[in-house]
């Protein structure tokens, strides 16, 4: 059985969706391979991280986050060169992996394969974003996570890429149909990291406008509370705080609890000044598998993560008009756009999206 390395920014139990998005890549691989992943430990005792990784049917090895993020990365190089030696192929996943991969290619003649998800190849820091690009034109293969992502880094020139979506793990407890449900006061939700690049702020300015229209709405907003002060403070000072409901980080089947009981899931992203951007939206589909339409931003990845009439609706972010009239059209609509939606979902399990992965890293052996 072919080895592969995988070398990842992130991975739970931490929460992060590139994190995820190699968690569940590292498990259906593992089916095909024997899959060695090198993660951070970001725990202080590593308890959490060990418990975790000792239920996972690949192998973990955990390089311990320093305050001196330096001494981490150089951790983190020197343990992947050790374990490539070893690997039929290395495969990198966010920022400093890809970093990594470009300087383990001028010592090694192993297949170097990356996935870019977008924030990574959009850095304000010149010297970074230099770096990012050399890196990128040394490896062999660059997988995107979306048709956008792929774009940000056409003036590379690169010619071995492909995308492939992000994918998700159906819930493995009994969701109820949502499509048959029916609630009297209108729910929106956003499940995602309290940040610009997610876009709740967006979401709650546009509240005073649909509340007019549908004035017992609520608002919940789902995930670690990165910038909640400063969303609980632009709700108040629109004067509608009741309406906006902070959950903070939730397990798994809260989660889809939350969703269940929704009407319309929002992710009204946005880029950064910093770079980040959205480069897929994986909650979308997560959304969708329970029958839960969405209405997300334009000129981002989610683009490709939700289809425009039907699934869902793609909007500027910043057109509260826009934004009334796409929620106003999924609520008259509710069912239809219910159902449709969960059929959308259904391309992206990762029974179809890992087949892709298999498919593209079978070239290289």
């Amino acid at each position: 059985m072919k080895k592969i390395l995988f070398l990842t920014s992130e991975l739970p139990p931490q929460p992060g969706g590139i994190g995820n998005h190699a968690h569940q890549l590292a498990n259906y691989l593992s089916e095909f391979y024997e899959v060695i992943v090198v993660a951070d430990q970001r725990s202080e005792d590593g308890a959490e991280e060990r418990e975790f990784d000792s239920k996972q049917k690949f192998s973990v090895v955990r390089v311990k986050r320093k305050s001196t993020i330096v001494i981490t990365y150089i951790q983190r190089l020197l343990t992947s060169f050790k374990s490539l030696k070893s690997n039929d192929l290395l495969l990198v996943s966010g920022k400093f992996p890809l970093w990594v991969g470009g300087v383990l290619s001028l010592f090694s003649s192993k297949p170097i394969v990356a996935i870019i998800h977008g924030s990574e190849v959009q850095l304000s820091n010149a010297l970074a974003r230099t770096f990012t690009n050399w890196s990128l034109k040394r490896l062999d293969h660059v997988i995107s996570v979306s048709r956008f992502t792929l774009k940000l880094i056409e003036d590379l020139g690169l010619t071995s890429t492909s995308v492939i979506p992000n994918g998700f793990d159906k819930p493995k407890f009994e969701v109820e149909d949502f499509s048959i449900q029916h609630s009297v006061t209108i729910q929106l939700i956003t499940v995602g990291n309290l940040t610009q690049r997610k876009g709740q702020h967006n979401v709650i300015k546009a509240l005073p406008q649909l509340l007019k229209a549908y004035p017992k709405l609520i608002y919940h907003c789902v995930g670690i509370p990165t910038n909640q002060k400063q969303l609980m403070e632009l709700a108040k000072s629109l004067n509608i705080e009741k309406y906006v409901q902070f959950h903070g980080r939730v397990i798994e089947k809260e989660k889809f609890q939350l969703l269940q009981q929704s009407d319309v899931f929002m992710m009204l992203s946005e880029q950064t000044t910093t770079g980040d951007v959205e480069g897929f939206g994986i909650a979308i589909l997560e959304a969708n598998a329970v029958g839960l339409p969405a209405i997300g931003s334009i000129n981002c990845g989610i683009e490709d993560a939700i289809r425009q009439e039907y699934s869902g609706l793609l909007v500027n972010p910043h057109d509260v008009p826009q934004i009334f009239t796409a929620v106003n059209k999924i609520i008259t609509n509710k069912s239809q756009y219910a159902k449709q939606a969960k059929a959308w979902s259904t391309h992206f399990t990762w029974d179809k999206i890992g087949k892709q992965y298999v498919e593209v890293l079978g070239e290289f052996e």
